[in-house]
């Protein structure tokens, strides 16, 4: 099995020693940045598979860099922050993050949400499925190359969004609730997590529909969550 390669973005030195340890420790390879300008720069270079990004840096900031990066990449993204407000969480995830990890963090609280992060972009990449490609109207998924296209035109999804898309596609025809949503996509315990989920939809709605306002494809179920009409 290849080696993932993980890249932490973070300006304080004591965090990214700390992690170097602990990454290193559990095989994997290990590159580093303090800033957003240099993890744009490493990007540029060579393949990564996850990115770990600070919020706060100067020079260019963890929601900068994360923008940038969705320009060009589906990797898995992970922002830190010391702020803890549901805004800064909503802030860090509606600009492509797939995960959002609080300071001060456990070590291996990030090592876990950073093994789930990679286990479901391999899991798309090589997970069994009863077809390669599922179409919605004028939605084609491609499971096996991780692509989405709406009217013949790819479209750039994270890999989050894409999970989200996947599940909704599969289950089409069914109401999933907000709890079944983010267990199943975020693969962690539901704990009222509303927002993400609401969140994700909103941006994936965006993406997707041709009136994100009057959703055609993916339909709000009030009181309970969401559903894709099967078609």
């Amino acid at each position: 099995m290849a080696v993932s390669t993980i890249l932490m973005v973070d300006d304080e030195a004591e965090i990214l020693k700390l992690m170097s340890l602990y990454l290193k420790n559990e095989g994997y390879k290990y590159l580093q940045a303090s800033n957003g300008l240099e993890a744009l720069e490493i990007l540029e270079k060579q393949p990564i598979d996850l990115v770990i990004l600070d919020l706060m840096m100067p020079k260019m900031d963890g929601i900068e860099a994360c923008m940038r990066i969705r320009e060009k990449n589906h990797i898995p993204i992970i922002m830190l922050s010391a702020k803890s407000q549901d805004i800064d969480k909503i802030s860090g995830l509606s600009v492509g993050a797939d995960d959002y990890v609080t300071k001060p963090f456990s070590p291996l609280e990030l090592l876990a949400r950073i093994k789930s992060q990679l286990r479901r972009m391999n899991h798309f990449k090589t997970g069994p499925s009863n077809t390669n490609e599922i179409h919605i109207d004028n939605i084609v998924i491609n499971i096996a190359s991780h692509t989405v296209t709406v009217d013949q035109k790819e479209i750039k999804l994270t890999p989050r969004e894409f999970s989200l898309l996947r599940f909704l596609a599969v289950n089409r025809g069914n109401v999933l609730s907000m709890e079944q949503i983010y267990e199943e996509v975020w693969n962690e315990p539901f704990m009222e997590s509303k927002n993400s989920v609401m969140v994700h939809i909103r941006k994936l709605r965006e993406k997707i529909e041709s009136d994100p306002r009057e959703p055609r494809i993916i339909k709000t179920v009030w009181g309970i969550g969401y559903k894709i009409e099967a078609i």
